[in-house]
């Protein structure tokens, strides 16, 4: 695959940067930089710049003499960040709720639809790709740029390990639940109603993964 040269360095972060999300690139893999020079074919300076640029972003982590290796997100880095994305996607619901439209409220009743049958039919990477849409449609809705710059800064921590919450047994259906009472206050612009229900839907991830980290020691151990 060969990359022009137009912005070389954010081609490369962008690339390695879908892998990582894709787990092509693992958690705690380390990366190889005449490996990758040589598969995106392309010279150590701009592969050096964009693994900065990942270093920066919490994706990837640099330790010296050694080199870079794709970040582990912790348990107590979910446990610290979970909370604050909480808040700022609760406010956007806030704005949001005051700021929409009928036509508005009529996308998302559209994206609501959706995921609601990727609920029924156990299709999570769907349900996934839609109840992210539906996110991003109210951090839109909220028209506030600073809510929106931070909460993509987090999300790219979180994207390493938000999708498994779904494999949590009875968290699809509880998170479409939340989802409708989101949307629920949403229509009924009730601001105060969509912040909580969006924080609870948050809060409620970070339980389910908790969930899972704990199903997976208990494995281990037995």
């Amino acid at each position: 695959m060969r990359l022009v040269q137009n912005s070389l360095h954010q081609e490369v972060a962008s690339t390695l940067r879908e892998q990582i999300f894709a787990g092509v690139l693992a958690p705690g893999m380390f990366l190889d930089e005449v490996a990758l020079c040589a598969t995106l074919e392309i010279s150590r300076t701009p592969l050096r710049e964009a693994l900065k640029v990942l270093t920066a972003e919490g994706l990837l982590r640099h330790e010296p003499r050694r080199g870079c290796f794709v970040n582990q997100v912790t348990e107590k880095d979910l446990d610290d960040i979970f909370p604050v994305i909480a808040l700022l996607e609760g406010r956007c619901a806030f704005e949001a709720a005051r700021n929409t439209s009928d036509a508005e409220l009529a996308e998302l009743a559209v994206l609501h639809d959706r995921l609601q049958a990727h609920a029924r039919a156990g299709r999570i990477t769907d349900y996934y790709a839609t109840n992210f849409a539906i996110h991003e449609a109210i951090i839109t809705l909220a028209d506030n740029r600073w809510l929106a710059q931070s909460i993509a800064d987090l999300r790219k921590i979180l994207k390493l390990a938000r999708l498994q919450q779904l494999h949590a047994p009875g968290r699809l259906k509880q998170s479409l639940a939340e989802h409708l009472a989101v949307f629920a206050a949403l229509k009924a612009r009730d601001s105060e109603g969509a912040e909580a229900a969006m924080r609870t839907h948050l809060m409620r991830q970070r339980e389910a993964l908790r969930e899972l980290a704990a199903g997976r020691k208990s494995r281990l151990a037995s």
